[in-house]
């Protein structure tokens, strides 16, 4: 019995020698450092987007917004502007014919998954910072560039994204810094068609 207690008793002291620590180990990685929430971090916590992110967070190009590598400047419609669609981004922005053809399920899911990749893909510009000039910012949408146009009631003192619209008048409304790029938040959608 009392060699039994003293083996157990014993087995801490064996385990601890045989330990390494963490701080002398030049195998041990420290974990990077960010100071700023990443793009997927911000969208995850902004309740005014969840209805945009669940549509992104659908395709592989939401990978992106937890790249730290990848700086992307993205407009995230509010869920009021995504409400307000006539079409929701699945249903594509313009209405099919009503010629008599019929897809089957799978061409139809495909279909759905297409429009919501060209309209979230309209949201986003593949570099960050942007300047807001008149020129044209092409997103990751191929063919597909958003114009930003001055207001002209402003006096200069305002942050610049707060002194311009976006295509058809969209208009920025908030802002948000992240470790890859720039989040905004706009009252409206952008169209791609």
């Amino acid at each position: 019995m009392h060699l039994r207690l003293l083996r157990l008793l014993s087995l801490p002291l064996l385990s601890l020698s045989q330990q390494i620590p963490l701080m002398d180990n030049p195998l041990a990685e420290s974990p990077p450092i960010h100071t700023k929430p990443t793009l997927s971090d911000l969208l995850t916590i902004e309740p005014t987007a969840s209805i945009f992110y669940a549509y992104a967070r659908e395709l592989e190009l939401s990978a992106r917004f937890a790249d730290s590598g990848d700086m992307l400047t993205v407009f995230a419609p509010t869920n009021k502007a995504v409400m307000a669609l006539a079409r929701k981004p699945h249903q594509g922005p313009n209405r099919p014919s009503d010629d008599g053809i019929t897809i089957t399920e799978e061409e139809f899911d495909n279909l759905s998954k297409k429009n919501v990749e060209n309209w979230v893909s309209a949201h986003i510009l593949p570099e960050s910072p942007i300047s807001f000039d008149t020129r044209d910012h092409p997103t990751l949408l191929h063919h597909k560039s958003i114009t930003f146009k001055p207001i002209s009631k402003n006096d200069g003192n305002d942050p610049a994204w707060s002194r311009v619209t976006l295509d058809d008048g969209v208009r920025i409304i908030g802002m948000k810094e992240a470790s890859n790029g720039v989040l905004y938040m706009i009252d409206g959608s952008i169209s791609y068609n």
